[in-house]
C-alpha cells in the first residue's frame, strides 16, 4: 500500500517522461522565463557516436496542482479489502485522468503549458511537447511565407560599399526590420578601420616599357575602379612571366624550367587560390607585381549559360589575413589607442587585377617556353608561352581611408543555457551588386530572423541564444567579424558554440559543397538527408550529393577558405561552385537568375531550409550534435603524409612518436566522453551543461596556446596559417627530399632547406597543443589518466 501511495505521489508531482520538451506559457514581458525539462530513459546504446535527435515523450503524468482525496482511515479489518480495491480504482481513474488533462490543455494548471505531441493538429501549435517533426514544420510552414527572392533583387540594386553613405541608409532599414520581430536584442556596433580605395584623380595605369627602359604605350584598365584593396603603392617594373594560377607548385615548376621570377612582373589567373595567395607567394619568389585575369576557361565553363565579359576584371583584397591589418589582433573600436603596427600579411609588391583582353594582349606578347598543357586557358589563339617576355610598368595609387563601418545584431534569448551562442551571420556589403556575394546571404538571413520571430511567437524558445549577425567590411577581409571577435574574444571563447556562415552561399545549382569543421559533418549529413533537392523532385539534397559523390564526405566537404568569416571564427576563435561573376559588376539578380535557369527562388529556400534546420538542432538538442571524435580521424590521415619520412627522420636520430601518443590519447579521450554521455542520467542538468561545455570548446582546443594571436592570430593547428601548423609541418619535412627550394614559403631564405632545430620547435608546439586538446576533452584533471 506504501508503495502505491508513492506512486500517486508521482502522478500528483506530474513528473515528465523521458525526453519531452515543457514550455510553459507566460504573456507579455515574461515570455522569456521559459523553462524546459529534458531526460532521456536508458536504451540500449549505439556503437558509436551520432547526432543526438529530439524524441517525444512515451508516457505522460497528471498535472501540478490537482487534488486527489484519498479515503486513509481504516474502518476495521474486515473493510481493510475493499479499501485496497477502492484505493486501486482511485489510482486508476487519478491516473487516467491526469493523463488525459495533461494531454490537453491541462487548465487546472495556472500558467497554460506547451506540450506538442504528434497527435496535436498544426493550427493548436501554441499546445503540446514540441517534437523535432513539429519543429521541422513549424520552421517550414513559417519559412514558406518570407519572399527572399524579392530582397535579393532589390538589395543587389543598393549602392552598399562598406563605409558609404548609402550604406548607412541600408543599415537603418535593417535596424526597422529587425524592429518589428519578436526579438529579445537589436543593436549595432560600429569600428573605425582602414580601408584602401583607389584615386580617383591618380588611377592605376600598365604601361609597355621599352629595352631601354623608356615608357611606352598604355595598356587599357578598362574599369579604374576595380583594384586590389590593400595592394603596396608605387611603381613596378620588370619582364613578364605566364605564372599559370601563381601557386608554390606553379612557381616551383617555372624554377624548374629556369624562368628567371626575381624582378619580374607575374601574370596569373583568378582562380584556385586567393588573390591574397598569389601575391604573397610571388613575393617570396621574388616577383616586383602580380597582374591578375580571369582566364575563359575558368570563368565561361557552359555554353548554355552567361559568362563573364572578356573587358570585366576580377575584384579582390590582397592581405593575407582578415579584418583591419593596421591594429592586427586589436579590435578597431577607436584607433587612436593602439601603436601604428601593420599586419605581417600586407604585401611588400604592387597587384592589379586586369581584364581578359588585356591578358590576351599580353600573352600575344611572350616567349619562351611553351606552357605545359593543362596551363594553357581559352583566351582565343594565344599560345600560352612562359616567358620572359617586354617590359611592363605597373603603377598602383591607391590610398588609406579610416572608415567607420556598422555590424547588425539580432538575438532571441535561450531559455536553459542563454550563455551559449550560437552563431549565424552574412556579408551585408558589396563592391559591385553582389547579387551572389552577399545579397542571397542578407536575404537569407533576415528571413531566418523573421522566421524564427515567429516560431517564438508560436511556442517555441531554444535551450542557447541565437545570434544573428550582418557583417560590414566583408569584402576587405572579413573586416567586421574579425574586429568584433578581436573585441570580444575572451567572452566568445567561453560561450560561442558554432558560427554558421551565409556567404557565397548561391553559386550555382549543379554542386553542393559544405566548407566547415570536422565537427559539423555528421550534422550536415543528417540534414542533407530531410531537405528537398531544388533540382530533382522526390530526392533529397543528399540523394542528389551522393548520386554524384559515392564518398560524398571526402568530395563535398571542404577546408574553410581564408575569405571567409568562418575562418575567422574557427581559425581564430575556435568556434566552429561555377558562377563566373563573383567579386565583378556582373554580379547582378538578373546574371544569378539565368545562372539558375529561373529556379533561384527554389535553390535559396534549400539553402535557407538547410541553414534554418541547422539552427533549431544547434541551438535546441540537450546534447551539442557535435562530432568530437572526428578530429581523431584528421590527425590520422596526416600522420599518413608524415609516415612518409619516418626513415628520413629516424637516420638523424629523429622521431614522431610524440605525435603518434597525443594522437592515441585524444582518441581514448573521445570514447571515454562518448561512453560517458551514453552511460549518464541525462536529466541532470548540471551534468549535461559540462559535457556540452567540453564539447563545444574543441575548436578552442586546437588553438595553440604558445604563439602570440598578434603575431600568429590564426592559431588552429589544422586550419590555421603559421609555422605552429601540422600543414606547415609536412611542408618542412618534404625539405628532406628537395633542394630547399621551398623554404621560403615560411619565411626561410631560399636554400637553407631543413633545419632540425625548427623541426623540434615546429613538433612539440604541434604535440603538446594535440596533448592538450586530449587533456582538456578528458574532463577534469583527476580524470586525465594517460601517461604521455
Amino acid at each position: 500500500m506504501e508503495q502505491r501511495w508513492g506512486l500517486l505521489r508521482k502522478v500528483q508531482q506530474w513528473s515528465p517522461r523521458p525526453s519531452q520538451t515543457i514550455y510553459r506559457r507566460v504573456e507579455g514581458p515574461q515570455l522569456e522565463n521559459l523553462e524546459e525539462e529534458d531526460r532521456e530513459e536508458g536504451e540500449e546504446l549505439p556503437a558509436q557516436f551520432c547526432p543526438m535527435e529530439l524524441k517525444g515523450p512515451e508516457r505522460l503524468g497528471s498535472c501540478p496542482g490537482r487534488s486527489i482525496p484519498i479515503p486513509w482511515a481504516a474502518a476495521g479489518r474486515k473493510a481493510a479489502p475493499y479499501l485496497v480495491l477502492t484505493t486501486l480504482l482511485i489510482f486508476t481513474g487519478a491516473f487516467l485522468l491526469g493523463y488525459v488533462a495533461f494531454r490537453g490543455s491541462c487548465q487546472a494548471c495556472g500558467d497554460s503549458v506547451l506540450v506538442v505531441g504528434e497527435d496535436v493538429n498544426s493550427e493548436d501549435s501554441s499546445r503540446g511537447t514540441l517534437y523535432w517533426s513539429d519543429l521541422q514544420d513549424m520552421f517550414l510552414r513559417f519559412l514558406g511565407e518570407g519572399r527572399m527572392e524579392d530582397t535579393i533583387r532589390l538589395t543587389s540594386l543598393r549602392e552598399r560599399v562598406a563605409g558609404s553613405a548609402r550604406m548607412a541608409t541600408l543599415v537603418q532599414d535593417i535596424l526597422d526590420k529587425l524592429s518589428r520581430q519578436k526579438l529579445d536584442h537589436v543593436w549595432t556596433d560600429t569600428h573605425y578601420v582602414g580601408l584602401q580605395f583607389p584615386d580617383p584623380a591618380h588611377p592605376n595605369t600598365l604601361h609597355w616599357v621599352g629595352a631601354d627602359g623608356s615608357v611606352q604605350e598604355q595598356l587599357p584598365l578598362e574599369d579604374p575602379e576595380v583594384y586590389c584593396p590593400y595592394s603596396a603603392t608605387g611603381n613596378a617594373t620588370g619582364k613578364l612571366v605566364y605564372a599559370h594560377y601563381g601557386r608554390r607548385e606553379d612557381l616551383q615548376d617555372l624554377k624548374a624550367k629556369d624562368v628567371e621570377l626575381a624582378g619580374s612582373l607575374l601574370l596569373v589567373r583568378a582562380g584556385i587560390t586567393s588573390f591574397a595567395q598569389k601575391v604573397a607567394i610571388a613575393q617570396d619568389f621574388g616577383a616586383h607585381g602580380v597582374l591578375i585575369y580571369p582566364d575563359p576557361a575558368d570563368f565561361s565553363q557552359d555554353p548554355h549559360k552567361p559568362g563573364l565579359s572578356s573587358d570585366r576584371a576580377v575584384y579582390g583584397h590582397v592581405h593575407l589575413g582578415t579584418g583591419d591589418p593596421y591594429t592586427p589582433g586589436f579590435p578597431s573600436f577607436n584607433q587612436t589607442q593602439f601603436p601604428p603596427v601593420e599586419s605581417s600579411g600586407l604585401p611588400n609588391i604592387p597587384a592589379q587585377p586586369i581584364s581578359a583582353d588585356v591578358a590576351d594582349r599580353l600573352l600575344r606578347k611572350l616567349t619562351g617556353p611553351v606552357a605545359p598543357q593543362e596551363w594553357k586557358g581559352r583566351l582565343s589563339d594565344s599560345p600560352y608561352r612562359l616567358g620572359p617576355g617586354p617590359g611592363l610598368r605597373l603603377v598602383v595609387n591607391n590610398h588609406r581611408t579610416s572608415t567607420p563601418i556598422s555590424n547588425i545584431f539580432a538575438c532571441i534569448e535561450g531559455f536553459a543555457e542563454p550563455d551559449h551562442y550560437v552563431v549565424i551571420g552574412a556579408q551585408r556589403d558589396a563592391w559591385g551588386p553582389g547579387a551572389a556575394k552577399s545579397a542571397v546571404g542578407t536575404a537569407i538571413l533576415l528571413e531566418l530572423v523573421r522566421t524564427f520571430s515567429s516560431m517564438v511567437s508560436s511556442g517555441f524558445r531554444p535551450r542557447r541564444s541565437l545570434l544573428f549577425i550582418s557583417w560590414d567590411g566583408g569584402d576587405f577581409g572579413s573586416v567586421g567579424a574579425t574586429e568584433w571577435l578581436e573585441g570580444y574574444l575572451s567572452v566568445l571563447h567561453l560561450k560561442a558554440v558554432v558560427y554558421v556562415s551565409l556567404d557565397n552561399s548561391v553559386l550555382g545549382d549543379g554542386k553542393f559543397h559544405a566548407k566547415t569543421s570536422p565537427l559539423l559533418v555528421s550534422l550536415i549529413e543528417n540534414i542533407l538527408k530531410q531537405v528537398d533537392s531544388p533540382n530533382h523532385s522526390g530526392q533529397t539534397l543528399y540523394d542528389q550529393v551522393a548520386f554524384t559523390h559515392p564518398s560524398w564526405d571526402a568530395e563535398v566537404i571542404q577546408p574553410l577558405p581564408m575569405d571567409s568569416s568562418a575562418y575567422s571564427f574557427t581559425a581564430f576563435a575556435g568556434t566552429p561552385r561555377v558562377y563566373p561573376f563573383l567579386h565583378t559588376k556582373e554580379d547582378t539578380y538578373e546574371n544569378l537568375h539565368k545562372m539558375l535557369r529561373g529556379r533561384l527562388p527554389a535553390v535559396v529556400l534549400a539553402v535557407a531550409q538547410l541553414a534554418g534546420q541547422l539552427l533549431i538542432r544547434l541551438s535546441h538538442d540537450h546534447l551539442l550534435p557535435l562530432d568530437f571524435g572526428r578530429y581523431g580521424d584528421v590527425v590520422l590521415r596526416h600522420i599518413g603524409n608524415l609516415n612518409e619520412f619516418s626513415g628520413d627522420l629516424k637516420a638523424r636520430g629523429l622521431t614522431l612518436q610524440w605525435v603518434y601518443s597525443a594522437r592515441g590519447d585524444y582518441i581514448r579521450a573521445a570514447e571515454k566522453l562518448r561512453k560517458e554521455i551514453y552511460s549518464s542520467e541525462q536529466s541532470d542538468e548540471r551534468l549535461m551543461r559540462m559535457y556540452n561545455v567540453r564539447i563545444m570548446r574543441v575548436e578552442f582546443y586546437f588553438l595553440s596556446q604558445y604563439v602570440s594571436p598578434a603575431d600568429s592570430p590564426f592559431r588552429h593547428i589544422f586550419l590555421g596559417q603559421g609555422d605552429h601548423t601540422l600543414g606547415a609541418l609536412v611542408e618542412h619535412l618534404r625539405m628532406l627530399r628537395s633542394d630547399g627550394s621551398g623554404a621560403a614559403s615560411s619565411g626561410l631564405s631560399p636554400g637553407l632547406g631543413f633545419q632540425e632545430s625548427r623541426f623540434r620547435r615546429q613538433l612539440a608546439l604541434l604535440t603538446w597543443t594535440l596533448q592538450g586538446a586530449a587533456n582538456a576533452l578528458s574532463g577534469d584533471v583527476w580524470n586525465i589518466d594517460n601517461n604521455f
